[in-house]
């Protein structure tokens, strides 16, 4: 069995949007006590802009995190002609026939793969992960090689040729 999935998905699942909102917080907190502590004179303005800008900042955040990042599979393994999925304690296998199309973004970080299945599954019926290849530099428009790994082995179960 190959690891298809990136091993720092639970980092940017779980710790990074804690350590997000964790900063705003931290920073909010520093302005909050800088203005308190200010002049008199400095007193006299709205803390109107330390509350909109840090609900701003994180409301981006929630809003990245939902697009980029909650539909993240824990873990993706290539089994032969499986795959196996796990989430969330959970663990399904699919049959690399049952695979309809491969997707894969260029232009994104973290980039992700997705692969759309022909029925419905536990977890839907578009499996998204962050694959494990290595990052190159300057390689943001070139395919993704599990990609075009997983792309070549459904192909050739379906008996296409290329």
């Amino acid at each position: 069995m190959r690891r298809l999935s990136s091993s720092t998905t639970f980092f940017y699942k779980r710790v990074f949007p804690l350590l997000w909102v964790g900063f705003v917080l931290i920073i909010s907190g520093v302005q909050f006590w800088a203005v308190q502590h200010a002049r008199a004179d400095a007193r006299s303005g709205s803390l109107f802009p330390l509350v909109l800008m840090p609900l701003f900042v994180v409301g981006v955040m929630f809003l990245l995190y939902r697009k980029l990042l909650r539909d993240l599979l824990d873990e993706v393994w290539l089994d032969g002609d499986w795959l196996v999925v796990k989430n969330r304690g959970e663990k399904i296998r699919v049959a690399l026939r049952d695979v309809m199309n491969v997707n894969a973004t260029t232009m994104t970080n973290p980039r992700r793969v997705t692969v759309m299945l022909r029925t419905d599954s536990r977890f839907g019926r578009n499996l998204t992960f962050m694959p494990a290849s290595p990052r190159r530099f300057l390689s943001g428009f070139n395919p993704d090689p599990i990609a075009n790994e997983l792309i070549e082995r459904v192909d050739a179960l379906r008996g296409v040729a290329r």
